[in-house]
């Protein structure tokens, strides 16, 4: 059970069949345009060390027939966010929130504003407005993704296959749909002061539709085409300068904006983007379900059936990749299962070598106060402790841990006096 509804909340976020670290990069990709003006200070929040150290909230459209009539909440958008979940995030120490949320545009044909989406977007940004949290909007799903597309492994398992929809990467129509999609959000949100970044997609993952997994024997057969990412994420950001010249604009790479994937990221060429990496490797740690490896100790990290060392030097080495990238880059999803011996130590050593790279990151996730969900979902609920069985906010080394990293944040949206 707790596997099938750790895979329902979209926790599948670094790419299984990736190869390990270390990994050779590819040559390093052309720099992005280095036009940096001093005049766009949500530039600087990304630019300037690390200055946004957050959290990630998550939310997908209920179906009732898959989710029951509680888990998510009564929809049509979950699980359910209030005024008061945010406001403990800022208590906390947080001051940017990772919004992974739906696209505002419909998965399916003909693609046109979908309200709903748009409603429960608008008051998760109002929410963490009123508690002086900076926003990052991430679209998980569009014109022909559906969130599924993320969980794809689970089809025919806890989701029937007509959930799956991931068409874009073979049908214009749908791209250019995203683009309208960004076009309008752009507009819409340009003037909200506390929205500091848009997200262009969620963990683009053609590799995994195609059974291509090494990022240059993907590119070999599929570069140029509609399954290249590269290849069309830049009439996004077209679209949304268009609409919006200033607010920045965040880009993951291919194979679920896996570390091993950034080196073949293509930059583009404008002056306000961000890089983006979701880091959960090593995935048998971070992800485990037994609770039985710890940090430090023995992993078969290269996958030649040997065990390695696990421990702060072999995790310095694998971030150090972020500093070689030729254009700024930020950590928004990372995190750990709250049961891995070890996690505390893992994550502390980890966000301290982001700050010393100057990246800023988010944790995957705040959960809500919404105990349906904590039943059945709560394996990244870093306030619950290590006891699997724990099921409500404890004081716990993992979570102290965030706190304290959490403490060195000084900017936030809106200046209070204090």
């Amino acid at each position: 059970m707790r596997r099938l509804l750790f895979l329902l909340l979209g926790l599948l976020t670094a790419c299984r069949s990736a190869p390990p670290f270390p990994v050779a990069p590819t040559p390093t990709p052309p720099a992005a345009s280095v036009v940096r003006p001093e005049e766009n200070p949500e530039w600087a929040l990304w630019t300037q060390g690390t200055q946004l150290r957050g959290v990630n909230v998550y939310q997908r459209r209920v179906y009732p027939a898959l989710d029951g009539k509680e888990f998510l909440g009564p929809g049509p958008l979950g699980p359910p966010y209030t005024q008061e979940d945010f406001d403990a995030m800022a208590a906390a120490g947080v001051n940017y929130v990772n919004l992974s949320v739906p696209g505002v545009y419909t998965v399916r044909p003909p693609y046109q504003l979908d309200e709903e989406a748009l409603s429960q977007l608008d008051a998760l940004v109002d929410m963490a407005s009123r508690a002086n949290l900076f926003v990052v909007i991430a679209v998980r799903s569009g014109p022909g993704r559906s969130e599924f597309s993320i969980l794809r492994e689970g089809v025919g398992d806890w989701f029937p296959p007509e959930y799956l929809v991931e068409t874009l990467w073979e049908d214009q129509n749908a791209r250019d749909a995203w683009a309208e999609m960004w076009a309008f959000m752009a507009r819409h949100y340009a003037a909200q002061e506390a929205v500091i970044g848009y997200d262009l997609m969620v963990e683009p993952n053609p590799e995994d539709i195609v059974g291509v997994w090494q990022p240059e024997e993907f590119l070999a057969a599929y570069g140029g085409s509609g399954y290249d990412w590269n290849a069309w994420y830049p009439d996004l950001v077209a679209s949304i300068r268009a609409e919006d010249p200033q607010t920045p604009i965040l880009v993951g790479g291919m194979g679920y904006s896996s570390l091993i994937w950034l080196p073949y990221l293509q930059p583009v060429d404008d002056p306000y983007v961000v890089y983006t990496v979701h880091q959960y490797a090593p995935f048998a740690y971070t992800h485990q379900e037994a609770g039985t490896l710890p940090y430090p100790g023995a992993l078969d990290l290269d996958e030649d059936g040997t065990p390695e060392t696990f421990d702060a030097t072999w995790l310095r080495r694998s971030l150090e990749m972020l500093a070689d990238y030729p254009a700024p880059v930020a950590v928004n999803e990372c995190g750990v299962v709250r049961w891995a011996p070890g996690a505390a130590d893992f994550m502390d050593d980890q966000l301290g070598f982001l700050e010393s790279l100057g990246v800023n990151y988010a944790v995957w996730m705040w959960y809500p106060d919404w105990p349906p969900l904590a039943e059945g979902d709560h394996d990244f609920n870093f306030r619950l402790g290590a006891a699997p069985e724990q099921r409500i906010p404890t004081p716990n080394a993992l979570w102290q841990v965030y706190q304290r990293h959490w403490a060195a944040n000084r900017r936030r949206p809106f200046e209070t006096g204090e």
